[in-house]
């Protein structure tokens, strides 16, 4: 019984996990921007935005070299050169990423509120990322 009840919270972590952004929260930006948009310009935006959100989350972020030291280091057997490679995880780049993933987040979400706004059929059954 308890292996039972295990998997079945496991499988909706697993399907919870599956439905969220992640860390990513969207970008507020006001869907009275999109007003002017009639329902089928929003519907080609709103595919739009899906495709470059796809490629976003698709990035990789690489390691980028931050240094090499050479110097000098002393022990108990003598002095003796050292070498040092220095690797980070780009932060920058996984920042950058992130505010576009925010950006994109946020764009989609007021193109379909607006699109929910003018009756639009294609944005009935659609979520936005906030919810």
């Amino acid at each position: 019984m308890k292996a039972l009840i295990f998997g079945a919270a496991a499988a909706a972590a697993v399907l919870t996990g599956c439905a969220s952004t992640g860390k990513v929260a969207p970008q507020y930006i006001n869907p009275n921007t999109y007003q002017s948009y009639d329902c089928q310009s929003l519907q080609s935006e709103v595919s739009r935005i899906a495709k470059l959100v796809e490629q976003t989350q698709n990035q990789q972020v690489g390691l980028s070299a931050s240094g090499i030291g050479i110097g000098l280091t002393g022990g108990r057997h003598g002095i003796y050169p050292s070498i040092s490679l220095g690797m980070g995880a780009g932060s920058g780049q996984r920042a950058a990423k992130q505010n576009t993933l925010s950006r994109l987040y946020g764009e989609h979400d007021a193109m379909v509120v607006s699109a929910r706004q003018k009756g639009c059929a294609f944005a009935q059954g659609m979520k936005i990322y906030g919810e």
